[in-house]
């Protein structure tokens, strides 16, 4: 999903409100949730990392259009990392000083940009890490973040499964230092049919919550997704599919079904 496509729910503004509290506090906070609810999207969403990671990663020549990079690396303040699989510690601490030096570069240059100077005070230009799958961690590359923490007071978040807040607790040195966590929750019935409205317009059609097919429609849809995000995005791929094979106009029952017998449902 692109950030045009982005929608606003609940659950995004409440992880931005805990995201804006972790950095405003200058602490660690943990959030989790079951996969595919929106977790990342929502990451990066609030760190622009979807209009900033091509330019981060393609290290070359700058293009005017970079300004606008810039400037919503300047307004996030924030860095999204990712861990590969076989990550090391050595691999961690390198990844993170990279993406780290030239996100700050970058928010220097829209600050300079607009006539202000970086502060050179307590507190860097990068003033919050979001780490997600972060269930891949060793507790050597744990330590290393919370030395990270300690002594460039840059606030931390993790993002990971449920558990995640009982994984870190067994380590106290780290685990003390935590201010919040934060539990991301499924879609409820009326935002999801919030956004089912904007499918069933994609589609070409108008929702209505007082036609009994749509209704039962409905009833379907959150039975099979259970409010998950990604699982909901994949069920309509299929709906799509499935209606344009038989030139069908109308979301039934019978369509979701359809859909749904191609799917490997994994919402635990």
């Amino acid at each position: 999903m692109t950030q045009e496509q982005f929608i606003v729910t609940k659950e995004h503004r409440r992880f931005t409100e805990f995201a804006d509290t972790v950095k405003r506090q200058h602490t660690i906070g943990i959030c989790y949730g079951p996969a595919g609810i929106g977790k990342t999207l929502s990451a990066r969403r609030y760190s622009n990392w979807d209009k900033a990671h091509t330019l981060i990663e393609e290290w070359g020549r700058r293009e005017d259009s970079d300004a606008l990079v810039y400037a919503a690396l300047a307004k996030s303040r924030t860095v999204l990392y990712t861990p590969s699989v076989l990550l090391t510690p050595r691999m961690l601490k390198d990844e993170l000083d990279e993406v780290f030096l030239r996100v700050s570069l970058y928010i220097e240059e829209h600050l300079k940009s607009i006539g202000k100077s970086p502060k050179k005070g307590a507190f860097p230009i990068v003033e919050l890490i979001i780490v997600d799958e972060s269930e891949r961690l060793s507790p050597t590359a744990v330590e290393l973040l919370r030395d990270r923490y300690d002594r460039n007071k840059v606030s931390l978040i993790l993002i990971g499964m449920p558990g995640l807040e009982k994984q870190f607790s067994r380590y106290p040195q780290f685990y003390i230092r935590v201010g919040f966590a934060h539990q991301y929750r499924p879609l409820g019935q009326d935002e999801l049919n919030f956004v089912l409205q904007r499918h069933w317009r994609h589609l070409g059609e108008t929702l209505d919550l007082e036609d009994f097919t749509d209704a039962q429609a409905i009833a379907a849809i959150a039975r099979v997704t259970r409010g998950n995000f990604r699982l909901l995005e994949r069920l309509f791929s299929q709906i799509e599919r499935v209606m344009k094979i038989n030139d069908l106009t109308v979301i039934t029952n019978d369509v979701i079904e359809a859909a749904q017998s191609t799917l490997v449902i994994g919402v635990s």
